[in-house]
């Protein structure tokens, strides 16, 4: 098979809560017991249906995000997350046509099935219409000439009389109906203050969640239908090659600093171990960035904070990424040999790069209880959802970047950091106004801002070689 040809399949909705990450892991899975090497991706900066999708399939869920890393990496890092396999399945976001604010269609779902060049299927809540339904497929399916709406499933249909109505409307819009799901229990997938409970943290119910989204997929849906539809995708368009972390893209727009050449790094060639917080509580990261550290020449070990008394052997640098600190402070807290190694770690001015979950682990308190002690700063929960892409640049250099770099990033947390007087922030950044966020001290950049190190690999690079010289 011609790599850039792999069959693919965008699963999209009208509006958020219609059903997309039930059927997109149903298929998954569902395909994936078919016997079929299945590629599962994300749109949007969301960290924890991909975990589900990695459940599905037995693969890493990869994002794909148009805002983050720019349009013209979607197509590649698709491609790298697809290699090998025989069917990808790409679960969209939101509606099918919403985007980040103020910037048309930039990062929606039909923004990245249209640099896919990939057949959508549209999920569709049928619960409270029958006839309605056939304007409302119409007019999604015509909206945009380039978006080619392949096929719909409809979500929460009541009875078989109630599913004769809505494929009588439909058969007046051109656009087939590939499934039916019926209105049922729904699978039990629990949810907090930032969405579904990560796989991490229920493991075992999460096993039993996924296999009956694949259950009640393929009852209700015509999978070699499907199959087919994803078949007719052709080559994706533009011709890109897969991503590849060894020689990745970079964009001279954004940043300061291009990416270390191999052959001007330190003579000491030992690999610095890179420390990688893991476990329940630091669940959200993105693929990319463990195999960019790795190509640039770190030995990437994880850890647990929650069980995990010691950092691993030998660490060099320490990467804190996102997750749910506020969840399990107590457990954090009680587990105060971690918190005093990485202490000492930061105090000796090892580079540690920590986001959103990461800072708040980092400060002296979170809902006060005792952290690392590193950033004199508190934190605590608060009652508003910040939420939304950002542009940031960096104020002063760090670990990750020089002064005047500029990255795009995501907030997604309810939590407040209020911090000590004399702090250097990291980051300046657009809210749409300008304010700073952030900390930098001495090898540390903690930062609310969630970032995709594959739009700028030069992060990877420049911490890794710190990790051989601090």
């Amino acid at each position: 098979m011609v790599m850039s040809s792999v069959p693919r399949l965008v699963i999209a909705a009208p509006s958020s809560g219609s059903g997309k990450t039930t059927v997109a892991t149903g298929l998954m899975a569902a395909f994936a017991a078919r016997g079929l090497a299945v590629s599962p991706h994300k749109v949007g900066p969301d960290y924890i249906d991909p975990g589900y999708h990695a459940l599905a399939t037995g693969r890493v869920g990869r994002n794909l995000d148009a805002y983050l890393c720019g349009p013209e990496l979607v197509a590649p890092l698709f491609l790298h997350g697809a290699r090998g396999c025989d069917l990808a399945v790409v679960e969209g976001v939101m509606g099918l046509y919403d985007g980040a604010a103020g910037e048309g269609e930039l990062a929606s779902t039909a923004h990245v099935a249209k640099l896919l060049g990939a057949p959508v299927v549209l999920v569709v809540d049928a619960s409270s219409q029958s006839r309605s339904v056939a304007a409302l497929v119409h007019g999604f399916a015509s909206w945009d000439p380039q978006v080619r709406v392949g096929g719909v499933i409809l979500n929460k249909v009541g009875s078989d009389r109630h599913e004769e109505m809505l494929r009588e409307a439909l058969d007046s819009a051109g656009v087939p109906v590939l499934g039916v799901l019926r209105r049922a229990a729904p699978v039990e997938t629990p949810s907090r203050h930032l969405g579904l409970v990560p796989v991490a943290e229920r493991r075992g119910e999460a096993v039993e969640a996924v296999a009956a989204m694949a259950a009640q997929v393929a009852h209700g849906c015509d999978l070699a239908a499907l199959e087919g539809l994803a078949r007719t995708a052709g080559a994706v368009p533009g011709g890109s090659a897969p991503w590849t972390p060894a020689s990745p893209t970079h964009h001279p727009t954004r940043s300061a600093e291009r990416p270390a050449d191999p052959s001007t790094r330190s003579a000491d060639k030992r690999a610095p171990v890179v420390a990688v917080a893991g476990g329940p509580a630091f669940t959200f990261s993105y693929a990319e960035h463990t195999e960019l550290l790795t190509a640039a020449g770190a030995e990437v070990v994880a850890f647990d904070p929650l069980r995990d008394e010691q950092l691993p052997q030998d660490t060099a640098g320490l990467v804190i990424g996102g997750g749910f600190p506020e969840v399990y402070a107590g457990e954090l807290s009680a587990n105060e040999p971690l918190r005093r190694a990485v202490a000492e770690l930061a105090g000796r001015g090892a580079p540690v790069a920590a986001e959103c979950a990461g800072l708040l682990y980092l400060c002296r308190e979170l809902d006060g209880k005792p952290m690392c002690g590193v950033l004199d700063a508190a934190a605590r929960m608060g009652e508003r959802l910040t939420l939304g892409y950002r542009d940031a640049v960096a104020v002063g250099d760090s670990v990750l970047a020089v002064a005047g770099t500029r990255m795009r990033g995501h907030e997604f947390h309810r939590t407040v950091v209020e911090p000590g007087a004399g702090t250097a922030p990291a980051w300046g950044v657009r809210t749409p106004v300008r304010r700073l966020e952030g900390f930098v001290q001495q090898g540390v950049h903690a930062s609310y801002l969630h970032t995709h190190w594959a739009s700028e690999p030069g992060v990877a690079h420049r911490f890794v070689e710190r990790c051989r010289t601090s």
